[in-house]
């Protein structure tokens, strides 16, 4: 591991930790040449996955495009950047533990929704009316009588 501030290659780990999604490791190291400390996160490389798209076409999985969608449709709510995350690596989590190569992109969408549901109403809806395309009011009534029920 290069350091960060003189560039050279001789760093040592002083400490290790695992993070508390399970998923990665931090480590902290210090440069043998300036002295200096910085912390890196070591994430386990997962198999590549691939999302069938509604129109089927294929994507190489891209975890930003769940986070804007939540992001989205958290706008104002008070919902804070850890419970985000927190959300987005359990979706993530359920997603790997399937071990398929491809996934539709419509099983993602419902998994997102279902941890949506547990966290907020106004976002599921939020989320839910982008994602189902609610073409008339009626649509978006039945999704409310969902969630009221």
């Amino acid at each position: 591991m290069k350091c960060p501030f003189c560039n050279q290659d001789n760093t040592r780990v002083i400490d290790s930790r695992p993070v508390p999604d399970n998923n990665s490791i931090r480590r902290r190291r210090q440069c043998d040449e300036c002295g200096k400390r910085f912390t890196t996160y070591e994430k386990i490389e997962t198999i590549p996955l691939v999302v069938i798209k509604k129109d089927q076409s294929r994507e190489q999985y891209d975890r930003t495009k769940i986070q804007d969608g939540i992001m989205r449709a958290c706008y104002k709510r008070p919902i804070s950047v850890e419970q985000i995350e927190k959300i987005i690596d359990e979706i993530e989590t359920e997603i790997f533990n399937k071990e398929d190569r491809e996934i539709p992109s419509t099983q993602i969408g419902e998994i997102v929704m279902d941890k949506l549901k547990d966290l907020d109403a106004v976002t599921y809806v939020r989320f839910a009316s982008v994602y189902r395309e609610f073409k008339d009011v009626n649509t978006f009534m039945d999704e409310l009588k969902k969630i009221l029920n």
